[in-house]
């Protein structure tokens, strides 16, 4: 298969004509071999435009999600962002390449050791991937300017809203009312707002990023 020509094409084709613009976004997309960031059974579906399953509450989004949230996102050359839930780490490989710094959390360790090879063999320096719960960020290492999370959550929780920096972003598929849709949630201060730029087709919900659920009288 001719990795480079189903790259280029998945550009052309699934994220330019969804109102994709940013050209360094679109470089590093075009750059980065997807398929080395796969599990062997995946990589001749890497250019395809279906969310590709990597295990239980793990998936890599469509290019066209993938690349409208990050998008949407906005990390600057200068920006420490936080990349949670990264299965193999191809959302952390692109965002090495439009950040200053990218620490990433992944749960599963098969999936950190995958990650972490990957990165290495493409000599991406600027990433380092950790060990633990996705929901649980990495207070220790922020505060951070973007927390990216590529896959469905029905909320934030406050413990991650609470680790970006003042006019810090935090971009996910979010999950309310039936329907999924990319959103940036920005803090001003001690508040939050949110703005929805795109509905998604995404469903499957994050492990720890379910909404809390109250009794029912």
């Amino acid at each position: 298969m001719n990795f480079a020509a189903a790259r280029k094409a998945m550009v052309d084709c699934q994220v330019r004509p969804n109102d994709v613009t940013d050209h360094a976004l679109l470089h590093r997309l075009e750059t980065v071999p997807k398929e080395d960031f796969l599990p062997s059974g995946l990589k001749n579906l890497a250019y395809v435009e279906t969310e590709l399953t990597l295990g239980p509450g793990r998936a890599v989004l469509t290019a066209r999600d993938f690349s409208k949230l990050l998008q949407a996102a906005g990390p600057k050359p200068t920006d420490l962002v936080l990349d949670l839930a990264v299965g193999g780490g191809y959302s952390t490989a692109i965002l090495a390449g439009l950040a200053g710094m990218v620490v990433a959390v992944e749960e599963d360790e098969k999936l950190v050791a995958n990650a972490e090879e990957a990165l290495a063999k493409h000599e991406i320096s600027n990433a380092a991937v950790i060990t633990g719960a996705p929901a649980n960020g990495a207070g220790d290492q922020g505060p951070f300017d973007v927390i990216f999370i590529g896959g469905v959550i029905e909320e934030a929780p406050a413990g991650l809203v609470e680790q970006l920096k003042d006019g810090g972003r935090l971009a996910a598929i979010l999950h309310k009312d039936g329907v999924s849709r990319g959103v940036v949630f920005t803090r001003a201060n001690d508040v939050v707002s949110s703005k929805a730029y795109f509905v998604s087709s995404a469903r499957g919900v994050i492990p720890g990023f379910e909404k809390e659920t109250g009794f029912v009288f």
